[in-house]
């Protein structure tokens, strides 16, 4: 949603050298433009607007700072997710009251003890409780721009997405989406969940541990096809853990 222009025009070039293609985007063009999130904030607007109205979602003026003053200490690391109690859960009430979601962070209020059951297509039958694995997340921030879960679920039913591939670290994810799917009428899209891709150590890359970047490794001299039977193997490994 905040990216530099620079940076995205970067993220096109280098995955252009490492020999991917498309069809449709924001270098190309195609009929479920504009191709950039922060130009699709109608698109946004109109699915918060119908979970405000169904009952769906609630404003909740805790700050993140808040949340991790009552996160436990053996809360799971791997969601980005920070475990919500429920503090503002009331409010709800009073949602329709709210014109605009500015102003304050917006929630979707999960069906607790509903067990949320998919196929995924790589990583197998998966399984998530609400209340327990997940609880009441985030579709719109308090600085006024949709939450990741919000923004994707919108995107992938407008521009006709029938298939999703991406990292294993987003299982979890997938339970919240398809109950914001289920909200807003729409239908799923399959999920492909791949094992992540790893550095020597074994260490997933993320920006959070200071990963270098497919610039910099194209930066350092390797080529297209190193870095493809690379991945390939660090996937492979990754996947003999599972």
């Amino acid at each position: 949603m905040r990216c530099k222009p620079e940076f995205a025009q970067a993220m096109i070039e280098d995955l252009r050298w490492l020999g991917l293609d498309w069809e449709e985007g924001p270098d190309v063009g195609g009929p479920h433009a504009p191709y950039i999130q922060s130009q699709r904030r109608t698109f946004f607007l109109r699915a918060w607007r119908t979970l405000r109205n169904e009952g769906w979602i609630y404003p909740c003026s805790c700050s993140r700072k808040d949340l991790e003053r009552t996160r436990s200490a053996d809360a799971a690391d791997d969601d980005d997710e920070i475990p919500y109690r429920g503090t503002c859960r009331n409010e709800i009430n009073r949602a329709r009251d709210w014109e605009s979601p500015a102003g304050v962070s917006w929630r979707f209020r999960v069906p607790d003890g509903e067990a949320i059951s998919f196929a995924d297509l790589g990583a197998g039958a998966q399984r998530f409780v609400a209340g327990k694995d997940f609880t009441d997340f985030l579709v719109w921030r308090r600085d006024d721009i949709p939450s990741y879960q919000l923004a994707v679920v919108a995107d992938d039913a407008e521009m006709l997405i029938t298939e999703v591939v991406r990292g294993a670290d987003l299982l979890k994810s997938t339970a919240r989406q398809l109950l914001l799917l289920r909200a807003l009428n729409l239908s799923a899209p399959r999920y492909f969940h791949c094992p992540l891709v790893r550095d020597e150590h074994h260490v997933r890359l993320a920006k959070r541990y200071d990963s270098l970047s497919l610039r910099a490794l194209r930066a350092q001299g390797n080529k297209p096809e190193q870095l493809l039977n690379k991945f390939a193997a660090e996937i492979d490994w990754a996947a003999g853990l599972e």
